[in-house]
């Protein structure tokens, strides 16, 4: 193993070219630099550390992407790894790389919306854009997909179920004062 340069750009390189080879192992099309997972990488002369933004706390991914990714940079040259795993700053939709979500929708999956800052619609949870037709004309069929970052939604254009991966907010209330937890 090569001896790290602390904080030079090769190394950094180094880091960042091994981090975009990790998936995210429930959508192995993205990686987690596509998702903008990673908060930060702080280089010492004895180790790295990774700082990652889970999509959601309870993310079940959440070990299997520390281990992939503390592996991914103990196979580039990298002896200490630390992942930490942080809230601050809190992911958003919008750190998906536009690469990210061309990724998401060549593999089926609606890209998630604008984070909403302004306020979420239920016109915004329910009419996205079919990753197939492109066709704004379609349905939510169901909040909840497969996993808790996804939706079920249905193109009534070239009919057919799609899933959405959802935009980054939690306990928003509805005007009809339902909450409703978004991830």
């Amino acid at each position: 193993m090569r001896p790290i340069e602390a904080n030079t750009e090769t190394d950094l390189a180094r880091v960042w070219e091994a981090l975009a080879g990790v998936s995210d192992p429930e959508i192995p099309v993205v990686s987690v630099v596509d998702l903008g997972i990673i908060a930060g990488v702080e280089i010492q002369p004895d180790a790295v550390t990774v700082r990652m933004t889970p999509t959601f706390a309870g993310c079940p991914a959440l070990d299997v992407m520390r281990n992939d990714i503390a592996r991914s940079l103990r196979d580039a040259g990298f002896d200490s790894v630390r992942v930490d795993v942080v809230f601050d700053p809190p992911w958003s939709s919008d750190r998906i790389s536009d690469d990210g979500r061309r990724k998401l929708k060549e593999f089926g999956l609606a890209p998630p919306g604008p984070a909403c800052r302004g306020g979420l619609t239920e016109e915004m949870i329910a009419r996205v854009s079919c990753p197939h037709c492109d066709s704004a004309n379609t349905t939510l069929e169901s909040i909840f997909g497969p996993t808790l970052c996804r939706a079920i939604h249905y193109c009534n254009a070239c009919r057919q179920s799609f899933e959405q991966f959802r935009t980054a907010l939690i306990h928003h209330w509805l005007s009809d004062k339902t909450m409703l937890v978004l991830i």
